[in-house]
């Protein structure tokens, strides 16, 4: 496991919690935290402590069968530096939002060796190096994207099936990337245009009608690129992006206001250049874009 910080930190505590034979790739000084405190994850009803087996990337010898990552979008090539060494010649398991980065890894490792991962949590690394997940929400979804992976895929399907989160083996990933992707790109753009929640959004008078429209143009966007959204996963995400009263928001909206960096390029900018490229009216994207676009312009 890539890091040991929201996404990765939970997800990889949990599977240890059930026997899986996990190593954390760390960098030295998390790594000293790590070996003092141990790896602590603090959910809504609990707090897990577990001594995690470790090793940063000047020591990585032992061979791996399987390289989970989950960086943010701005910083997968310095992911790839550090985990394109691993011994093992392993399959890799990017739990990154969006879809563009599947091209990057195929490019680097080959397709044979990339498979396809959704990580649905909202967690965050506090500055005691604590991971701290926000909501009950926590759902692991992977599939195979070559014959090849079946049989990694079947021991991992059967590690995740006893862990303490919701897991789900897609038979059609790349489908899977697509309804999440359509979803976040809806929720980050109208959290951070509005720097609002999804509870507030929809209690003014016209924000609910504002992210269907948003919704909509995700959707179309992915129907032209060969991934329709089913009537289904549809209702689900509205359910969400509209229900009354939530306090939900896009990490990207925590980041927005932290002063951090944010993945509005590879969310919601790049759902707008496919929707570009298909010749696809899009003017809620390009409004939530653009005011990104400035934020960064006025910072650089």
């Amino acid at each position: 496991m890539l890091g040991a910080g929201g996404v990765g930190g939970y997800f990889g505590a949990r599977l240890h919690e059930v026997g899986g034979d996990v190593t954390f790739l760390v960098r030295p000084k998390r790594a000293e935290l790590l070996i003092q405190q141990g790896l602590i994850v603090e959910t809504p009803s609990q707090t897990i402590r577990i001594q995690p087996q470790l090793v940063t990337k000047d020591k990585l010898q032992h061979r791996f069968d399987l390289v989970m990552l989950s960086p943010k979008a701005y910083d997968l090539e310095d992911a790839l530096e550090t985990v394109r060494e691993v011994p093992g010649n392993p399959f890799y398991l990017p739990l990154l939002n969006g879809f563009d980065h599947l091209k990057r890894m195929d490019d680097e490792f080959g397709r044979e060796r990339v498979m396809g991962g959704v990580a649905h949590i909202a967690a965050e690394l506090t500055d005691k190096g604590i991971v701290r997940q926000l909501n009950a929400l926590h759902r692991f979804t992977f599939g195979i994207r070559h014959a090849g992976q079946e049989a990694l895929a079947a021991k991992l399907a059967k590690l995740t099936d006893q862990a303490a989160f919701d897991s789900v083996y897609s038979e059609n990933i790349e489908q899977s990337l697509w309804d999440k992707w359509t979803f976040l790109a809806t929720l980050a753009a109208m959290n951070t245009l509005m720097r609002a929640n999804v509870g507030v959004i929809e209690s003014t008078e016209f924000g609910g009608q504002a992210t269907q429209r948003m919704f909509e143009e995700c959707c179309s966007i992915a129907e032209r690129s060969g991934f329709a959204i089913s009537e289904k996963v549809r209702a689900e995400s509205l359910g969400i992006l509209r229900k009354e009263n939530s306090d939900f928001t896009a990490s990207m909206l925590r980041d927005l206001e932290s002063g951090y960096r944010t993945e509005h390029e590879h969310i919601i900018g790049s759902m707008l250049r496919r929707g570009k490229q298909a010749k696809l009216d899009c003017p809620s994207l390009q409004l939530a874009y653009t005011q990104m676009m400035i934020r960064e312009l006025k910072e650089s």
